[in-house]
């Protein structure tokens, strides 16, 4: 996926337009997509819904070739048939093709996951409890998120200018396997670490920046994608579906410079987690997600906007 803009710095100033040098406009789509009480998520059902739900969020790109979609979903996964379908669906409603749309997943744990082929598997031996692979809830919030793409195409917003910045996440993120002097894995240190020792063991190879892609009409953003590698787990397995820290770090965003999409861009992470920083206890979850969000926000302060 390529946008054509060209590597000229932007000047200090420009006030919004209806028409850009660039061609290009942004729709921007955000729905709920938290499931119900008595949903059964990737480990646990729902007994409870909290102050924050889940998002399914992201942005369309038009005037460079076929449109560019870029969704970001708060669920553990979404694989296999499911990754098919859910492009399939977003491409007819962007008029794009799916091999122009990306669908991402932050990998919250508590939060559904989605694969399509596990259900199909599953009712062709004739199980009767699908569990976490019931994709009947999925399918509602596809019928949902095309409905909002193709609303949010009608309000598109010019582009004059992308912006890139980035800034170092302080005491986040951390490697999982430990190693000794000789290169030996002897021990693992999971998102959440209760023993001090595992704690007090170096940092490991990460990769500490956050970046932002910001997209601008005159001087008023329009959206921010953020991008930082880190398993975003504090604590789960509460029965309750969050966004956990990356999420609230978003929410935070919103709160302090509220006017953008603000669509974090997160995954797994590997062998990187926070569990360096983090032993488990609730605060540190808003702790972690105020280190997010504070690099969040110098990303945005070093930005360099391009016309």
């Amino acid at each position: 996926m390529a946008i054509s803009i060209s590597q000229s710095q932007a000047a200090d100033s420009v006030p919004p337009t209806n028409q850009t040098k660039t061609g290009l406009s942004l729709a921007t789509f955000d729905i709920d997509a938290t499931p119900p009480v008595g949903f059964m998520m990737a480990y646990d059902r729902v007994k409870d819904h909290g102050e924050l739900g889940l998002r399914c969020r992201g942005i369309v790109i038009m005037g460079s070739g076929d449109p560019i979609v870029l969704c970001a979903v708060d669920w553990i996964g979404i694989g296999n048939q499911s990754q098919d379908v859910f492009r399939q669906r977003i491409a007819k409603a962007a008029g794009t093709t799916p091999s122009r749309v990306a669908v991402h997943t932050l990998h919250q744990h508590d939060a559904p996951r989605c694969d399509f082929g596990a259900e199909s598997l599953l009712n062709q031996v004739g199980a009767s409890d699908l569990g976490a692979h019931d994709g009947t809830f999925a399918r509602r919030i596809i019928d949902r998120l095309v409905a909002s793409i193709d609303s949010s195409l009608k309000t598109a917003t010019p582009v004059t200018h992308a912006g890139f910045g980035t800034a170092h996440v302080n005491d986040v993120a951390s490697n999982r396997r430990l190693q000794d002097e000789t290169g030996k894995v002897v021990a693992t240190r999971y998102t959440a670490t209760r023993d001090a020792k595992l704690r007090a063991m170096p940092v490991g190879t990460i990769d500490p920046v956050l970046s932002s892609l910001s997209f601008w009409n005159g001087d008023t953003p329009v959206a921010v994608l953020s991008y930082y590698a880190c398993h975003p787990q504090s604590y789960y397995r509460t029965g309750i579906p969050s966004p956990d820290f990356p999420g609230i770090a978003r929410f935070f965003r919103s709160q302090d410079a509220p006017g953008p999409l603000y669509v974090h861009f997160n995954g797994a992470g590997g062998n990187i987690g926070a569990g360096k920083y983090n032993d488990g206890s609730k605060p540190n979850r808003l702790i972690l997600a105020k280190r997010v969000a504070d690099a969040m926000q110098h990303s945005m302060e070093t930005t360099e906007k391009f016309a």
